[in-house]
């Protein structure tokens, strides 16, 4: 047999190796013996609580226990979701209350993802998201992953002339949610009712259609010169675990960033049989049958837009309980703790739902 150079384990080695951590793995924390909080590294509370959302859903972590163990060390201090496997297992085997992700946090150093920055939660996860899904070397898994998360929408384009329409497929990871309408008017409710007939309701107004006019008229093929058209985008499919954006932070006079704090509420189920019309989504029966859902997470910001702190409240898919994961502080809560990330216009450095990830009631 050849014999290690530099150190390095050989292929047979890293594998076994490899094989016994991933055999180690048995699911999320513990919760009954109390679950692991991630030590704050440098600000690094965002990272920490995107990370406690991914490792809490089950249906991530069996992909994630699946992966092929990269070859040789240095491949494997480079490798996103190997470091994240090392990490969950760590936290399963931790009898501390919290653990340093210092391994990870190094390995996203290497990717251009650096300590002692405070990060924006939304952007992170879609940097983590596609450095998990391009690092994993099994195409199916890739493709697990995929549609895990994925949400599927058809974009398009109508003369309003002739009435003839284009339309694009494209894929988003996150839905971006607006906080205003058209009309710069505050949206009091992510999902309005019919006897408001949708006009305060942030997801009906992410999929009006927007009236294209006088310099921002397109060309129509059909017409075969520039007419007034509606753009806009219908769902086409919705994932497992669906993550909403919430657009609290806007740019105001060029560089500077504003927190919106005022309060949205949002409910613990979802039915977007009943939220969307028909206009607006563009799915067969069978999947618009499976578009119910659940929320499963709450990555919240207090603080302003320059100085805050992130935390997440996770609803556990073993006990049906929620916990709140700041850091290495770890605590069962309530559905009133959750409600309180509403926000609230009087109080800017308070706690403010940014992200929501919502559950498929019934899993495919």
């Amino acid at each position: 047999m050849r014999k290690e150079e530099d150190g390095e384990e050989s292929r047979e080695q890293a594998v076994k190796r490899g094989g016994k951590q991933l055999r180690a793995l048995h699911g999320v924390a513990d919760l009954n013996n109390g679950a692991i909080g991630l030590y704050n590294m440098g600000l690094s509370c965002c990272l920490n609580s995107l990370l406690q959302v991914f490792f809490m859903n089950t249906h991530f972590t069996v992909i994630l226990r699946r992966i092929r163990v990269p070859i040789g060390h240095a491949e494997q201090k480079k490798s996103v979701p190997y470091q994240m496997l090392l990490l969950l297992e760590q936290m399963q085997r931790s009898k501390q209350r919290a653990v340093y992700p210092q391994e990870l946090a190094h390995c996203l150093t290497v990717h251009n993802l650096k300590l002692f920055v405070q990060y924006d939660a939304a952007q992170l996860f879609l940097s983590l998201w596609n450095l998990i899904k391009n690092q994993i070397t099994d195409w199916e898994l890739a493709d697990r992953l995929t549609r895990l998360y994925t949400i599927r929408v058809q974009e398009y384009l109508i003369c309003e002339k002739c009435s003839f329409e284009t339309t694009r497929e494209s894929n988003m990871l996150t839905l971006p949610l607006p906080m205003f309408n058209s009309s710069s008017q505050r949206l009091k409710t992510l999902v309005g009712s019919a006897l408001q007939q949708y006009a305060e309701d942030s997801l009906h107004c992410f999929f009006q259609p927007e009236q294209l006019t006088d310099n921002n008229m397109c060309l129509c093929e059909q017409c075969e010169r520039k007419t007034s058209c509606l753009q806009g985008m219908r769902l086409t499919c919705l994932p497992q675990t669906l993550t909403l954006h919430l657009k609290r932070f806007y740019f105001k006079k060029s560089t500077w960033t504003q927190k919106i704090s005022y309060s949205l509420p949002f409910s613990q189920s979802l039915d977007f049989n009943q939220i969307l019309t028909q206009e607006q989504c563009h799915p067969d029966a069978k999947e618009k049958a499976d578009w119910q859902y659940d929320l499963f997470a709450v990555v919240a910001h207090s603080g302003l837009a320059s100085c805050g702190h992130y935390c997440a409240y996770i609803r556990s898919l073993t006990d049906c309980r929620w916990y709140c994961f700041n850091d290495s502080s770890v605590c069962q809560v309530s559905w009133d703790d959750v409600k309180s990330t509403y926000g609230n216009s009087r109080f800017h450095w308070g706690e403010t739902a940014y992200l929501l990830v919502y559950m498929r009631k019934n899993p495919q």
